[in-house]
């Protein structure tokens, strides 16, 4: 049971408790600094730990504090360092640590998903379905010396994130600095995480003959939608597979050279009623899966590949994954990648809501309607409830935080975190030849239409 003093925040304010347990679960300081201490090759810890910096920029990345220098500034008689080391501190940040930090957390969380026993209903048994994409950081303030001689956009760095379905959770990152760095240099990377009866997809980025003969030589599965420079020789003719909800399927064998190897795969084709916003009016989708998994199947895996999109889309949202000062690369990957750990616990939470409510329920909630209230009511809940009223709650094991993360979850009512639901989209009205300097009175406007 939890405690009496939090039986307000648990009744008005669930999803804040729900939060902080998550949070203390991930962030507990011993074993952040222990993971410092086994994946850092450069850097050491001084007089600030690893544990504090990430306490710091956690703030910044969940709204509560607006900047870095905000949030040092309320910690600077803990901290007993400069603003000038943190920020020394994050510049050097190894792109090692930030990837285990992101990995650690999904071990974390993973174990506690299964307690609750909310697993999502894998999409092709037996299988491990991975997707993975990547992700360029926005463009960031000039404030370093060598940015302030140009007006072109600073690109921070680039991540490629996997995401594990069954779990709901970004299990991986691999990251690199370089803003104008291509997805396909990180594959070699890629490739020695695959496992056998792993499910890769992917978009045609990924389409390179090294990296689908990688996968299948590990006794695993993908489904990636081929590029058009890649070679190939057809096997026989396509044959019509039905259709789906976009257009018209077909299905006809590929054999991929690579040296002296070869490869057959199925090439799932899906012929558009309506071209894309590119201008394709085919989708080819090459997969090594088993013919038993049927076209129709392929075609809807691939259109799933959205799920990861959705949520680099919720970390953007509802989360400050992107600080612009952050203008160092190994900063602002840190950061971002705190925001991936961020969105592992609100995975941890929904799938705490999934076990309470049933996943109808949860698909049906807002995710903006849920950060607004964390946002509006966590720093509130903290001066109440300081950090200390939490420490017992960083041993807890798996089967005892899904049994409190399920005891606070019962107290959410659905309906107040609903979707809204906007009706179709309407054709533009119509507007006069642009003019510069232009300006209407709002109010004759409104007294025309009326008359």
């Amino acid at each position: 049971m939890m405690p009496a003093a939090f039986a307000p925040f648990v009744e008005q304010a669930p999803f804040c408790v729900m939060t902080r347990l998550a949070l203390e679960s991930l962030f507990r300081p011993e074993r952040l600094d222990e993971l410092f201490r086994e994946t850092a090759e450069r850097q050491y810890k001084k007089e600030l730990l690893f544990s504090q910096v990430v306490e710091l920029m956690m703030s910044v990345v969940l709204r509560v504090e607006p900047t870095v220098h905000s949030a040092y500034k309320k910690r600077a008689d803990v901290l007993s360092v400069s603003d000038q080391a943190v920020y020394d501190k994050l510049q050097c940040m190894e792109l090692g640590i930030s990837a285990a930090l992101v990995a650690d957390s999904a071990v974390q969380v993973g174990p506690v998903i299964d307690a609750v026993k909310a697993r999502l209903p894998a999409w092709v048994p037996g299988y491990r379905v991975h997707i993975i994409d990547g992700n360029h950081l926005g463009a960031t303030e000039r404030r370093i010396r060598e940015l302030r001689q140009t007006w072109a956009a600073a690109l921070p760095g680039k991540v490629l994130a996997v995401y594990e379905q069954e779990l709901d959770l970004v299990t991986q990152v691999f990251l690199t600095p370089d803003g104008h760095e291509q997805e396909r240099s990180l594959l070699d990377e890629v490739l020695a995480s695959v496992r056998a009866k792993d499910l890769w997809i992917a978009d045609r980025n990924f389409c390179t003959l090294k990296f689908l003969f990688g996968i299948a030589e590990a006794k695993a599965a993908f489904v990636i939608r081929q590029h058009g420079t890649l070679p190939s020789r057809p096997l026989g003719k396509r044959r019509p597979r039905g259709r789906t909800a976009t257009g018209k399927l077909y299905e006809q064998k590929l054999e991929l050279p690579w040296g002296e190897r070869k490869l057959v795969v199925r090439r799932i084709t899906v012929v558009l009623d309506e071209p894309t916003r590119d201008g394709d009016t085919e989708i080819h989708v090459l997969t090594n899966l088993p013919s038993r998994v049927a076209a129709a199947k392929v075609a809807e895996l691939y259109r799933q590949r959205w799920t990861i999109e959705g949520r680099f889309y919720e970390v953007t949202q509802t989360l400050d994954c992107e600080p612009n000062t952050l203008g160092y690369p190994k900063a602002a990957l840190f950061a971002f990648c705190l925001a991936l750990v961020a969105s592992n616990a609100v995975a941890l939470i929904r799938a705490s809501l999934r076990a309470v409510h049933g996943a109808e329920a949860v698909n049906e909630m807002s995710r903006y309607y849920i950060a607004l209230e964390v946002r509006q009511t966590y720093i509130g809940m903290m001066v109440a409830l300081p950090a200390q009223r939490w420490l017992g709650f960083r041993k807890l094991s798996a089967d005892q935080l899904a049994t409190h993360l399920k005891e606070v979850a019962r107290h959410v009512r659905p309906e107040r975190y609903r979707k809204a639901r906007r009706g179709p989209k309407k054709p533009a009205t119509p507007k006069g030849r642009y003019k510069n300097g232009g300006h209407v009175s709002t109010q004759k406007l409104i007294q025309k239409r009326q008359t």
